[in-house]
């Protein structure tokens, strides 16, 4: 689990990044800060991993909070603008964000880091629970071969059967770990671990041969650098 802190002067900002970190399983959030000084103090009082820093702050700017610190962990950069992308790649972070930031870039940044740094504990969660029939079904992620979209519901394919809950493909795609599955056509999500055979327009899982989607092309091409 990636202990994370949210540093930013802006309460929406705040509020979209702490929605995001509750999307992704992978990270645990330990605080959430409004300026630097905040930020300096929960950095001193807890073990963090990750920093999801603002970069122009009163008084202080992330970018000199940063620079004052003698072991710092990893940092993404979030800002309005671009102009401090050199700073902040300078600084070795992980990755610079621009607002407004989807959760989709927000999601490739995690992946980055996910891929650069190795972290001791793993996520908690190893599987989920889906509604079926009107019963929970207790899913393994490493038993989720890939899922499909079928108009209000989604069909999940395991190598213990297949089953078929009410649900958004948006909704699932951030209910389970980036770091194994990945939306690859805006009707299926796949687990990565089960791909045989990937190219840009389609990928094989057993003897399914799933499409790839136009704009998801440039995800798969990033998943095949894992």
């Amino acid at each position: 689990m990636i202990r994370c802190v949210i540093v930013d002067d802006e309460p929406l900002a705040r509020q979209v990044l702490e929605r995001f970190v509750a999307s992704t399983p992978e990270l645990h959030l330990e605080a959430i800060c409004s300026n630097a000084l905040e930020a300096f103090e929960a950095l001193t009082d807890k073990q963090i991993d990750l920093v999801l820093l603002d970069i122009k702050m009163p008084k202080l700017s992330g970018l000199d909070l940063w620079r004052s610190l003698k072991n710092p962990p990893a940092v993404i950069f979030t800002t309005a603008f671009s102009e401090y992308a050199v700073d902040g790649f300078e600084l070795e972070a992980v990755d610079y964000l621009v607002k407004p930031i989807t959760y989709e870039r927000f999601a490739k940044s995690i992946r980055r880091l996910l891929k650069t740094y190795q972290f001791e504990a793993t996520v908690e969660n190893k599987y989920t629970y889906f509604k079926v029939s009107g019963q929970l079904i207790k899913v393994m992620h490493s038993e989720l071969m890939y899922a499909q979209s079928i108009k209000d519901y989604i069909q999940l394919h395991t190598t213990k059967g297949s089953y078929l809950t009410h649900m958004t493909m948006k909704y699932l795609s951030e209910l389970l770990p980036i770091s194994t599955f990945l939306r690859v056509h805006r009707s299926y999500l796949i687990n990565t671990s089960y791909a045989e055979r990937i190219n840009r327009n389609c990928v094989l899982i057993g003897t399914e041969q799933i499409p790839v989607g136009e704009n998801y092309k440039h995800l798969l091409d990033e998943a095949r650098e894992w």
